[in-house]
C-alpha cells in the first residue's frame, strides 16, 4: 500500500520538482542528463524510455512510437520543445538511436505476433516446403516415406502429423525451428541425438516449440529490452528474436542435462527454473545473451 502511495506522489509531484530543481542546477534536461551520465546501451535507453513515457509533454510521449522514417524529424521535433540547440549533433545521434532501439523493440514484438497467428496450414505449399526443409536438416541421411507418418516422432513431435503441434505458437514455432536448424546445423543434430537419451531424453520439437513460447512471453513483457538494447546497436529486426530463441535452445539443452531430472513428467518444473534463470539474466543492465558458437554462413 505505501509503496504504491509512494510511487503515485514521486510520478505526479515529486518528479516534476525534483526534474526542475536539477535544470536549474545543471542547466540541462533529464535527456541531456541521461546521455552525459551513461553510456550507449540498455541502462541508457531504458533511462530515455522511462524519461519520454512519463513526459507530461505529448511530443515527448509520442517520441517512442515514431516510425524509423520518421526518427529525424522526431529527434528535431524533442530537441525544439526542450530548447536544445539543433548543432548539438551528440545528443542528436544519441537520440535517434535511442529511438531506433525503442520503437525498433515495438515494431519487432508486432511482427513476431503476427507470425504467431498464423496457424500452420498443411495446404500451404510455403508451410509444408518449411516442414520438409526441417526434416531434411535434421534427419539427411533418412528420407520421409510419407508426409504422414509416426517418422515425426524421432525428431520430437508428438504424433504422425506435426501440424497439430503448432497450435499453440502457430508458423513462429517452424519458423524457430527451421531457423536454429539451418543457421546452426550441427549443434541441432547433436540437441536432437542428446534429447534421444535414454533416460534424460526428452522430445526436441516440443520443447522447442516451447522455447519458442518462452522467447515470446520474454519479448512481450518487455523483459528482453535489456538484452536486444545491449545487443542491437540501432533497430531490433527478426533475426535478433531468432539469435535469441536459438540461444534458449542450446542453453536449456545443457540446463537439462545438468539437472538431470527423474523424468520428462518433470519438464514444467524445469522449465519454470529455467525461466526464472533466464529473467534473471535479463535484469542485469549489461546482459547480452547470444549463442556462442561459430555460425554457418
Amino acid at each position: 500500500m505505501w509503496v504504491y502511495f509512494w510511487g503515485f506522489l514521486y510520478s505526479n509531484y515529486f518528479r516534476y520538482w525534483l526534474k526542475w530543481i536539477l535544470r536549474l542546477l545543471t542547466r540541462k534536461c533529464e535527456l541531456q542528463r541521461v546521455f552525459d551520465g551513461s553510456k550507449a546501451g540498455a541502462q541508457r535507453t531504458l533511462s530515455i524510455e522511462h524519461s519520454l513515457e512519463s513526459s507530461k509533454n505529448k511530443v515527448l510521449r509520442n517520441a517512442v512510437y515514431v516510425e524509423e522514417t520518421e526518427v529525424e524529424k522526431c529527434v528535431r521535433d524533442v530537441m525544439r520543445e526542450k530548447k536544445i540547440e539543433q548543432k548539438d549533433t551528440g545528443f542528436k545521434t544519441n537520440l535517434q538511436l535511442s529511438l531506433l532501439q525503442i520503437s525498433g523493440y515495438k515494431k519487432l514484438y508486432l511482427n513476431v505476433e503476427d507470425l504467431r497467428k498464423v496457424p500452420y496450414d498443411s495446404d500451404n505449399e510455403e508451410h509444408e516446403e518449411q516442414l520438409i526443409k526441417l526434416w531434411n536438416l535434421l534427419m539427411p541421411h533418412e528420407n520421409l516415406k510419407a508426409r504422414i507418418t509416426k517418422q515425426w516422432c524421432d525428431i520430437g513431435f508428438q504424433g504422425d502429423d506435426p501440424k497439430t503441434d503448432f497450435r499453440g505458437m502457430g508458423l513462429l514455432g517452424l519458423v524457430n525451428l527451421v531457423y536454429f536448424s539451418k543457421h546452426y546445423t550441427s549443434e541441432a543434430r547433436q540437441i536432437l541425438s542428446r534429447s534421444n537419451h535414454p533416460t534424460l531424453g526428452y522430445s526436441y520439437a516440443i520443447v522447442g516449440i516451447n522455447l519458442t513460447e518462452m522467447a515470446y512471453s520474454l519479448l512481450k513483457s518487455g523483459a528482453l529490452k535489456p538484452h536486444l538494447y545491449n545487443a542491437v546497436s540501432g533497430l531490433p529486426r527478426m533475426e535478433h528474436f531468432h539469435q535469441f530463441y536459438c540461444y534458449l535452445v542450446y542453453e536449456f539443452d545443457k540446463f537439462w542435462f545438468e539437472e538431470e531430472p527423474e523424468s520428462i513428467m518433470h519438464f514444467n518444473q524445469y522449465r519454470e527454473k529455467f525461466h526464472e534463470k533466464i529473467k534473471g539474466l535479463l535484469m542485469d543492465y549489461n546482459a547480452i545473451l547470444t549463442l556462442q558458437v561459430t555460425k554457418k554462413p
